[in-house]
């Protein structure tokens, strides 16, 4: 009785203490006590003795116990006796018929573990028999059937966890099941019938038994109960009627709905069956709008939605039901609810209906035109009703209200975006824009309805693509009258909604672009409705994607003196703007575009150093010693200048890789790019030689500007060499957390490294990135981890370099490349999956290498460097090639793995037959595999595995080999094949099973 009385106390501090270490301290207690056997009498006499409890709280000690013996049964159950067994059943039943009036929760818990109990009792050869023989006991005492439907309502959901579950020592369970519980369903369903009728006696309210009846009918039809009976007769059965009657009562509507709609997705036949009872569910859903009930108005949404998905033919014959149904959800889409889930639960209604009429269209069926004609107008007025259900409401309207879309409003328009499209090819484009703009807020006499025009404008923006590829062409002048007279205004700034406006005009005009440029006549209004978007962070990214559009579709409009005026105001002003560095790329890239097809090169020259003059003017200041000197006294002020100056080398960049696009058009255009280095390189080479490149942002702001200017010029570059690469090594070894000037090393190697004469340059730059301190630190996975974006770009300067530069310069590289072949192998087995694959891939590549040097000439300096470097290095690209097979990412990995593994077998191979043979063989490979497997942690491996994977995956591999090398020196389209062959193709899938059957051995 003492430890019973603790386990109140402690329930009571867990529950109602102020002091958290009071809470924390006996639920530490609690979860011992659980753990003890005591706590199986403990629970069972909270549950059966009625000794009052020293804290009575909602019966809140007798819940705990509830679910101490759930617990218990399912993790221990197995370990009682027979007799125990017993003993506990019948104090649950007892417990059952107790509480059956009590909290509900704590009756579903004790039925639970009764159930629990019963099924894992392996004496009893049929466990349901069972339970059903003891339900029999409780049905026949006083408030026995209320405890009885409790029990019937968890057993499905019981037997179906457990049977999935459970196992006991000798195997599998089979003596419960979902057969041997639905064999059980008549005497369920007469149980739930007679309930149904009963006459209740006051003890339990009439809607409560009602809701209990639902609640079990539905765990049974979840169950399958009704998977024998056709529909027909299904219609007809009493239950069914209990449950068409419920629904009219409010407080077991919510029930029954959804009873009627696990039935319809469970029955294919029976929505053909209850769309006969759509006038008995219209009725209710009329008093429902009468009476302005959301909760059953969206109720019967769901349920005749799904009624119609569940039989589109059937609404597609248009007979008198069907139309009623689909008159009844138009109405639930008008109906002014407070938010929009009762208009969204029809969505997929709709476009299944839609696509379905679609579909028709498309097939040319013999009715495809009656249907259309009988459809068309429910689309139009369903049109017209969303249109006006996905408007913005007054709270939002307004100069001072939120300058967003409520976030339900927004995902109802995001929702809308597929039956939007559906409805748009169905009506066509032509009559779908005729409702777009339908209506008079067009007329000059006419106050505009901003909120009408928002949401139109956004259905328009929805539907582009449709409208676009029908290929008619549609006045949407109307739409540059929208803007004509915003912009008239005095001054107009997008405030409030009208930032939401500005918006959904902006998307109408990059979606149709290509049309509205033919409109335009005077793009100053236009660009400066893009401006005025520009500078309001809600529509600032759609203002400045439309404006790149706009200019590559209107770029002769734009030639105009007062149109290049109005771009050099847009292009010199994003220094106040701050837009996203993306969204400002998207603005200097299009005024690029149109100046780099200007025809007269003065102009355009002027125009593009005046477009970058505030760039340059920040890195200039920032680089003048004596300005920054006074500048970092100032901090806020030295702040702004950086971050301008970052954004001025993005601009450089953005400008310069702009104007490698038009050469076919401006065939002067490299005038242009001379012009502008000869301002940006003193500047850049002065940036690259101040205290500034500590500035990661400024760091990969220069190289990326170089790296633009690079592709776009190279051959300017030539003679530059020299200096860059020193500027590009010497400043990270300075700093080597900016891997920016590796990467930007790569664009150099990329664009120069087949000239030969600069071959001793590009070897000294790899020397210098591969022995930095950061490279050499690279010994283990985990570092590989900390410096994921210094693995990735050093993998891709040595693969480049691989690839690139000329045969005799790579072969001089021997030393260098043995190093960041090891450094690869070691980052291959890392967990992060850019920085493994770039290892990995860098691998591979240096193999590719290997193999065609030996079967162009094995004794070329190339093909003996690959020997040395393979014969060094080989153990360990095997070791760890194999470790990353294993673990959460190997997966992703395995591709990679194989590929390697073949193009080193294949190399081993080749390798035997010439005078390398002493050096490298197909022993090599052999012993390095072996060695490898025997080295793997032996929890990861299966008994035996150390000594059978190693032969399997050799002889996998000689095939491999074999396919590799039969494919590089034959001709067709074997070089093609995937993995080379179905050796490597094998290969490939050893991998993949080992690696699928140990994703959880070893965690």
């Amino acid at each position: 009785m003492e430890l019973q009385n603790q386990v109140a106390h402690a329930v009571h501090v867990l529950n109602h203490d102020a002091q958290s270490c009071n809470r924390v301290s006996a639920n530490q207690w609690l979860v011992q006590f659980q753990q003890t056997d005591a706590a199986w009498e403990i629970a069972t006499s909270i549950l059966t003795s009625d000794h009052p409890k020293p804290y009575v709280s909602d019966l809140e000690v007798e819940f705990f116990a509830a679910q101490v013996l759930k617990r218990k049964i399912q993790n221990e159950g197995h370990c009682l006796q027979l007799e125990a067994k017993e003993s506990l059943v019948n104090a649950l039943l007892l417990a059952a018929k107790r509480f059956s009036l009590g909290p509900p929760q704590l009756l579903t818990q004790i039925c639970l573990a009764l159930c629990t109990l019963i099924l894992h009792a392996v004496e009893y050869h049929k466990p349901i028999e069972k339970l059903f023989y003891s339900l029999q006991n409780l049905q026949g005492q006083n408030d026995g059937n209320i405890a009885v439907l409790e029990m019937l309502t968890v057993l499905p959901e019981v037997v179906e966890d457990e049977s999935a579950t459970y196992k006991t020592k000798s195997g599998h369970r089979v003596d419960y099941g979902p057969e041997q519980l639905l064999s059980h369903t008549s005497p369920v369903l007469e149980f739930l019938l007679q309930q149904s009728k009963e006459s209740f006696d006051g003890v339990i309210q009439l809607h409560d038994r009602s809701r209990k009846i639902l609640r079990c009918l539905l765990s049974w039809i979840r169950a399958g109960c009704f998977s024998e009976i056709l529909p027909v007769s299904l219609l007809a059965h009493p239950l069914l009627s209990f449950v068409f009657n419920s629904v009219q009562v409010l407080s077991s509507f919510d029930l029954a709905i959804e009873v009627l709609i696990e039935l319809v997705s469970r029955h294919e036949g029976l929505p053909q069956v209850l769309i006969l009872k759509v006038g008995f569910l219209k009725d209710v859903l009329l008093r429902a709008f009468s009476s302005g009930d959301e909760k059953v108005i969206s109720g019967l949404a769901c349920l005749m939605s799904e009624i119609g998905q569940a039989a589109p033919s059937l609404i597609i014959e248009a007979n008198p039901e069907a139309l009623v149904l689909v008159d009844a959800l138009l109405s639930c889409v008008l109906f002014p609810s407070q938010d929009w889930e009762i208009a969204d639960s029809t969505l997929q209604f709709w476009c299944s209906l839609a696509s379905n009429i679609v579909r028709m269209e498309d097939e040319l069926t013999e009715n495809s035109k009656h249907v259309k004609d009988v459809f068309s107008p429910v689309f139009l007025a369903l049109l017209d009703a969303l249109l006006s259900r996905s408007q913005v409401d007054d709270s939002t309207y307004g100069d001072t209200a939120t300058r967003e879309l409520p976030d339900g409003l927004a995902q109802f328009r995001l929702n809308l975006v597929e039956l939007l499209v559906d409805i748009c090819q169905l009506l066509k484009s032509a009559v779908f824009l005729q409702k777009i703009f339908f209506g008079g807020w067009l007329s000059s006499n006419v106050q505009i309805p901003w909120k009408e025009v928002e949401t139109r404008m956004s259905a328009l923006n929805v539907v582009a693509d449709v409208v676009l590829q029908e290929g008619q062409t549609f006045d949407l002048s109307m739409v540059l009258h929208l803007v004509t007279i915003l912009c008239d205004r005095e001054s107009y700034e997008p405030k409030g909604f009208m930032c939401i406006v500005h918006r959904s005009l902006v998307d109408v005009i990059g979606s149709y672009s290509k049309w509205m440029s033919s409109y335009v006549t005077n793009a100053r209004p236009l660009l400066l409705f893009f401006a005025a978007g520009m500078s309001e962070p809600l529509c600032s990214h759609a203002c400045a994607t439309a404006f790149r559009k706009f200019c590559e579709d209107a770029t002769a409009v734009m030639h105009k003196p007062s149109s290049l005026e109005m771009l050099m105001w847009i292009g010199e002003g994003l220094e106040k703007r701050h837009l996203p560095l993306e969204d400002e790329a998207d603005v200097i890239g299009a005024v690029t575009l149109i100046l780099a097809h200007l025809p007269n090169t003065d102009l355009r020259n002027n125009l593009l150093l005046k477009l970058l003059s505030p760039s340059f003017e920040s890195i200039g200041k920032l680089i003048d010693g004596d300005h920054v000197l006074t500048l970092r006294q100032l901090p806020a002020a030295y702040t702004h200048l950086v971050n301008s100056s970052v954004r001025g080398f993005y601009r450089i960049g953005t400008v310069f890789g702009h104007l490698v696009t038009p050469l076919s058009t401006s065939p002067d255009i490299d005038n242009s790019i001379i012009a502008l280095l000869e301002t940006f390189w003193p500047m850049l080479e002065k940036f690259f030689q101040s205290e500034h490149i500590e500035n990661t942002s400024l760091s990969m702001a220069a190289c990326r500007a170089l790296s633009q200017a690079i592709k776009s010029a190279g051959h300017h570059f030539v003679t530059l060499l020299p200096k860059i690469l020193d500027y590009l090594s010497t400043n990270f070894a300075s700093f080597q957390t900016h891997e920016c000037y590796i990467k930007a090393a790569c664009i150099v190697i990329e664009e120069f490294g087949n000239k030969e004469e600069y071959g001793a340059l590009f070897m000294s730059t790899l020397e210098r990135f591969t022995h930095a301190s950061s490279v050499m630190a690279i010994n283990s996975s985990y570092v590989c981890d900390q410096e994921p974006d210094l693995v990735e770009a050093y993998c891709s300067f040595t693969s480049i370099f691989l690839c690139t530069c000329p045969k005799e310069v790579v072969a001089s590289s021997g030393p260098l490349l043995e190093v960041s072949l090891q450094k690869a192998a070691i980052c291959c087995t890392a967990m992060h999956r850019g920085a493994a694959l770039a290892a990995m891939s860098y691998m591979s590549c240096f193999l590719e290498f290997g193999v065609t040097s030996l079967l162009e000439s094995v004794t070329s300096n190339s093909a003996s460097m690959v020997v040395q470097v393979i014969s060094h290095s080989g153990e360990g690209i095997v070791s760890n090639v194999v470790y990353a097979l294993l673990g959460v990412s190997a997966m992703s990995r395995v591709h990679k793995s194989a590929t390697i593994l073949q193009q080193l077998a294949a190399v081993c191979s080749f390798s035997e037959k010439t005078k390398w043979n002493s050096l490298l063989s197909w022993d090599s490979l052999r012993g390095w595999l072996h060695s490898a497997v025997r080295s793997l942690p032996g929890e990861y491996l299966r008994h035996g595995e150390a000594e059978s994977l190693a032969p399997v995956w050799l002889k996998a591999l000689g095939d491999a080999a074999f396919d590799y090398v039969e494919s590089r020196t034959s001709d067709g389209d074997k070089n093609h094949k995937h993995m080379r062959g179905k050796g490597g193709r094998f290969l490939k899938s050893l991998f993949r099973e080992f690696v699928d059957s140990h994703r959880n051995i070893g965690t």
